[in-house]
């Protein structure tokens, strides 16, 4: 399109997850929960892995993490996606659209990425316990934690500046309840090869490399536990471990079908439907899988309402 025919869009229209006027009340209602119980429940998890004296050990030390990240995510998309629900102009501005997105591709990447380093925590922790306390040291947590973080800062700079690097000149209704990288491309009235191609390298490297990492750890776990001879610990560690597997599984799953589909096959309503589990529904339940049903943080969460002076860990 030439230059002096182009409009700059400078604000986008969010479409809901369902346009069923009935529906809208029991679906703000029922993100609202999911919104509740996410903040509670990964803010749980930051104070008291923040504040207990036995829960300072890299397994928790990356619970945390991921609590924090769990908490940006939801933080990055809930509350828009709540008010759109209830107001009648579902706008967004063009800024706003492409803080969401570099937000929304922050916590996203850095999640794919702590998920892989809390499966080689856990696959040291069980398969070579000797060697765990040194290889897993606070300088190598912090490292592997500041990376995750560097590199996922890096992504969403990149891949945002790209999908906002083309021309918004036509129709500016985004057929999904936030700014994401596909419904946006879709509206493009210009050539939109790169940033796609940018997307779907992305997207392949990041998944293939977490994916990989995280699916050699847990079956080198499985063949670890299988040779244990007590029968109790075996059930112990396949118990947390599946719940684990569980929560990765629609992670990935959600995050494979959403960003490395040809854009031909791409159904937008279907992808908002999926992109509901990675976005919502998984941060209301990353506290509940990895801690809560943990002996050692219950344990923490009734000294700490017991006694909260007790369990402050010293400074």
């Amino acid at each position: 399109m030439a230059s002096e025919n182009f409009t700059r869009v400078a604000e986008f229209i969010l479409i809901e997850i369902s346009e069923c006027p009935e529906l809208q009340i029991p679906l703000f209602l029922i993100f609202l929960v999911i919104y509740g119980l996410t903040l509670a429940g990964n803010l749980c998890i930051i104070i008291l892995t923040s504040i207990d004296s036995q829960l300072q050990t890299p397994m928790y030390f990356f619970l945390r993490h991921l609590a924090i990240i769990s908490l940006g995510n939801s933080n990055v998309i809930a509350p828009k996606m709540l008010i759109n629900i209830l107001v009648k102009r579902k706008t967004i501005s063009y800024y706003e659209c492409t803080t969401q997105l570099s937000g929304f591709l922050l916590f996203t990447v850095s999640e794919i990425f702590l998920l892989a380093v809390m499966a080689y925590d856990r696959y040291m922790a069980i398969c070579n316990p000797l060697l765990y306390i040194m290889v897993i040291s606070r300088r190598i947590c912090l490292l592997l934690v500041s990376l995750t973080y560097l590199y996922s800062f890096f992504t969403a700079i990149v891949v945002s500046s790209c999908v906002f690097s083309v021309s918004y000149c036509s129709s500016n209704v985004i057929n999904h309840f936030y700014c994401d990288n596909v419904p946006l491309l879709a509206l493009s009235c210009s050539d939109t090869h790169f940033p796609e191609t940018t997307v779907f390298i992305f997207s392949a490297t990041n998944l293939f490399f977490s994916i990989t990492m995280v699916s050699v750890s847990y079956i080198n776990i499985v063949l670890s536990v299988l040779k244990m001879h007590s029968s109790e610990g075996r059930k112990k560690t396949f118990s947390a471990c599946g719940s684990h597997m569980m929560a990765v599984t629609v992670f990935y799953g959600t995050l494979l079908f959403m960003y490395l589909q040809p854009r031909t096959n791409h159904s937008l309503d279907t992808d908002k439907m999926a992109s509901v589990f990675y976005t919502l529904v998984i941060h209301m339940l990353n506290p509940l899988i990895y801690s809560l049903r943990n002996k050692d943080v219950k344990t923490a969460l009734k000294r700490l309402l017991k006694n909260p002076c007790s369990s402050v860990k010293s400074m």
